[in-house]
């Protein structure tokens, strides 16, 4: 006998079980194409830089399908990624300081879109680095 409870919760599990096995990586060259299909024949949509982190969805042979931070999707060919950790500015004019807290100087700011790499974390801030070298802390309010 199937309780009626039953089906509702496998829907829960099917959908938490398919976010929960999704993979983030990120962009290990200077620039890469994200194309409309799983393969070089599909359009180009748009270009990512360096340490843009992506949410894998699916995987269809050497092409990843992914989702970004703002909920957009496309293709994007394995061999230019890499599991290195990165984040993504989310709000505008993100101050990125000389230390782990506001009390820091700000050593420089990145615009809403700017992926920068994780070279550690210290509680709520994370010591990042920008592809151009330069390195900071940010708060992790301010990044996917």
């Amino acid at each position: 006998m199937i309780k009626k409870w039953s089906l509702p919760l496998f829907i829960l599990v099917i959908i938490y079980s398919s976010t929960a096995f999704a993979e983030r990586m990120s962009i290990n060259v200077p620039m890469a194409n994200v194309r409309s299909g799983p393969g070089t024949k599909y359009k180009v949509l748009w270009k990512l830089e360096k340490y843009h982190p992506l949410q894998i969805m699916k995987k269809s042979g050497s092409w990843y399908y992914f989702r970004d931070y703002e909920g957009d999707n496309g293709w994007i060919f394995k061999g230019i990624l890499g599991k290195e950790a990165s984040v993504i500015a989310i709000k505008n004019k993100c101050n990125v300081r000389s230390g782990p807290g506001t009390n820091f100087d700000i050593v420089f700011t990145v615009e809403k879109g700017v992926p920068l790499k994780i070279i550690e974390r210290k509680n709520e801030w994370i010591h990042v680095s920008h592809s151009d070298g330069d390195k900071g802390w940010i708060h992790q309010m301010l990044v996917w």
